[in-house]
């Protein structure tokens, strides 16, 4: 995704790895689509630099965002539905679940078959894939947010 055609990648969820992903999707130079179950985290996701807000328990914005992206990262590891962000999708867009589920969810065949639309899964790249990502995050200057807990 680093070379060719830019795209419009949505981020579902966003925690720790949204906000990378965030960070990374847009260093790579594509639109990106945070989307989060309320407002809460908009002034962050857009702090990060996503070019558009969604809340995904909001029939309106998801009505507004129908069909925008590309692909959607979905990190989320809170038990939900991920086929909920499939309206999202473009025709032969991809949801690539990163966050871990536990428990059972359901998808609308249909909802794939007639836009084309798949629903995969990654849970880590091999070593030679890690180096890329953190050499492209050395050269973009692109680190995690970390906070310092006192423990006392």
């Amino acid at each position: 995704m680093v070379d060719g055609p830019k795209k419009t990648v949505g981020i579902a969820g966003i925690g720790g790895l949204g906000t990378m992903g965030i960070k990374l999707a847009k260093a790579m130079g594509h639109t990106v689509v945070a989307i989060s179950s309320g407002p809460s985290k908009e002034k962050l996701a857009k702090e990060k630099g996503a070019d558009m807000y969604v809340v995904s328990r909001e029939e309106e914005s998801m009505k507004a965002a129908e069909g925008t992206c590309d692909l959607i990262l979905n990190t989320i590891a809170a038990p939900h539905e991920p086929s909920h962000y499939l309206g999202l999708l473009k025709a032969n867009g991809t949801i690539v679940q990163l966050g871990v589920l536990t428990e059972e969810w359901k998808a609308n065949n249909m909802s794939l078959l007639a836009s084309r639309k798949s629903i995969s899964g990654s849970l880590i790249g091999g070593i030679g894939t890690t180096e890329e990502c953190i050499e492209f995050c050395h050269k973009h200057d692109i680190y995690p947010d970390t906070q310092l807990v006192n423990a006392k």
